[in-house]
């Protein structure tokens, strides 16, 4: 029986119109639910779980040229899938040896559960999240909230 390292591990993700395809390499950096407001308007959804990864192990499979990249804000863009319009991915400054992909773009088991909420502050009040991950918000997003009613 062979015996595979999470390091020689890698999964693939992609668009729903499939043009757009992906593979990066295991172990992912973090795995967070982001309840901010750009996220949730350019995904048009109350939360998004996204997980990242070392810039150095993430390549293209197909349609890098399929890619369209917008800037979300001055520090920061976003790609989405030309045809389907599936959002994929976030760069940002701040993580600049990092990709951030949509948890959902990939079916493959990342090997990460989601560790955290961030943003929280910010959450749709018309959902509740009543799991015991930690939650931040504050100015950056990343502060510890105090009382959270976890």
């Amino acid at each position: 029986m062979e015996h595979h390292s999470i390091e020689s591990k890698s999964i693939s993700g992609g668009c729903y119109c499939g043009r757009v395809q992906y593979r990066v390499q295991l172990p992912v950096k973090w795995c967070a639910h982001c309840h901010c407001t750009q996220c949730r308007h350019t995904q048009g959804a109350p939360v998004v779980t996204w997980f990242g990864v070392d810039k150095n192990g993430f390549e293209y499979v197909s349609g890098e040229q399929d890619i369209a990249w917008f800037d979300s804000s001055e520090k920061a863009k976003r790609g989405h899938c030309i045809h389907c319009g599936t959002p994929l991915f976030f760069l940002g400054e701040k993580w600049a040896d990092e990709v951030h992909i949509t948890r959902e773009s990939t079916q493959d088991d990342i090997l990460q559960k989601p560790q955290v909420h961030v943003f929280y502050d910010r959450h749709v009040h018309y959902l509740s999240f009543e799991d015991e991950l930690d939650k931040y918000g504050g100015p950056d997003g990343f502060s510890p909230l105090a009382d959270t009613n976890k």
